[in-house]
């Protein structure tokens, strides 16, 4: 018996999902940094995209966007400790509603 946790990367390497897993990855993590450092900004902010080295954070309200865009260093700092795939920029876009 296996656990699910260690087929998983196998399974979406197998099957050309490596990718999608590593950006479900960093989603995860970027929810979790921002809870952590910036628990204001929990729900209003969310990583949706994640090549070519940046990761794009969608985020829902300019007073949101600018203090994601004041603490960058900060959580683009603990996004690159916390993942596997290398990521030298945020990219922020705000959501229109």
């Amino acid at each position: 018996m296996e656990r699910l946790a260690d087929l998983l990367p196998r399974i979406a390497r197998e099957h050309g999902l490596e990718e999608q897993l590593d950006q479900a990855r960093a989603a995860v993590a970027w929810d979790r940094i921002v809870a952590d450092r910036v628990p204001a900004a929990v729900g209003a902010c969310r990583l949706i995209d994640l090549r070519q080295d940046v990761a794009t954070i969608e985020i829902d309200m300019p007073i949101v966007a600018q203090e994601i865009r004041l603490r960058t260093p900060e959580l683009l700092a603990a996004l690159r400790a916390t993942v596997r795939t290398p990521i030298r920029q945020l990219r922020l876009t705000t959501r229109h509603v």
